[in-house]
């Protein structure tokens, strides 16, 4: 991109301009190209944690159907047991609730 100019003791103010125009044309590209280059990386970076909050959430539900599968086998089983657990667990939610 940058043109050859002899090195001599006469360098005239065209001589530096035509330096000048180069060099801003090399930022100016330089710059687009940082640009890219970090919306590239922020794409790439918001694709990834997309994924993985998709990833987490499917295994979030897994693990609700899970435990949903237990509590209600749980509660066939031992119906009696389930009862006085839920009457311990709302007791101990009426008397936080009752102190506030």
């Amino acid at each position: 991109m940058a043109k050859d100019i002899k090195m001599s003791k006469d360098v005239t103010v065209e001589d530096l301009s035509t330096q000048i125009a180069i060099l801003k044309d090399d930022i100016a590209a330089l710059t687009s190209s940082v640009s890219q280059f970090s919306k590239s990386t922020t794409r790439d970076a918001a694709n990834q944690a997309k994924a993985a909050a998709h990833d987490y959430a499917d295994l979030g539900k897994e693990k609700v159907v899970d435990a949903q599968k237990t509590a209600e086998d749980f509660i066939r089983t031992q119906p009696a047991t389930a009862m006085g657990v839920a009457a311990g667990v709302g007791f101990l939610i009426g008397l936080i609730t009752a102190r506030r």
